[in-house]
């Protein structure tokens, strides 16, 4: 089921005020101003905090990783974060040129058959 968003109050999404954690839907993010922020109430800004820690605990429990194992791995990630988006920059382009050597046959103009040849 669809479990993000991309503003609102109080809920998961990108752009929201408040909420428990945020999931990228692909779209274009808006930060809202520090003033903003700041007026969100303390008891709200709490409980989303409590919230987060309750899903992230449940999600560790999901995958079998303890805490300090997420610590670790996040150590890991972090110390090859560029390597790992330059690795993702490679692989978008290799499949975006992937798709533009793509032979259309029986065209009347542009690179010949050879096929018809």
């Amino acid at each position: 089921t669809w479990a993000g968003g991309t503003g609102g109050r109080d809920t998961a999404g990108l752009g929201g005020k408040g909420g428990p954690y945020r999931l990228d839907a692909g779209h274009n993010v808006h930060q809202l101003s520090d003033e903003e922020k700041n007026a969100v109430p303390e008891e709200v800004q709490r409980a989303a905090r409590e919230m987060g820690k309750k899903a992230f605990k449940k999600r560790l429990e999901e995958i079998k990783m303890s805490e300090y194992d997420a610590e670790r791995y996040n150590s890991f990630v972090q110390s090859v974060s560029k390597q790992i988006s330059s690795l993702k920059q490679l692989a978008a382009g290799l499949e975006a040129k992937q798709g533009d050597r793509v032979w259309l046959k029986n065209q009347t103009d542009g690179e010949l058959d050879d096929a018809k040849l």
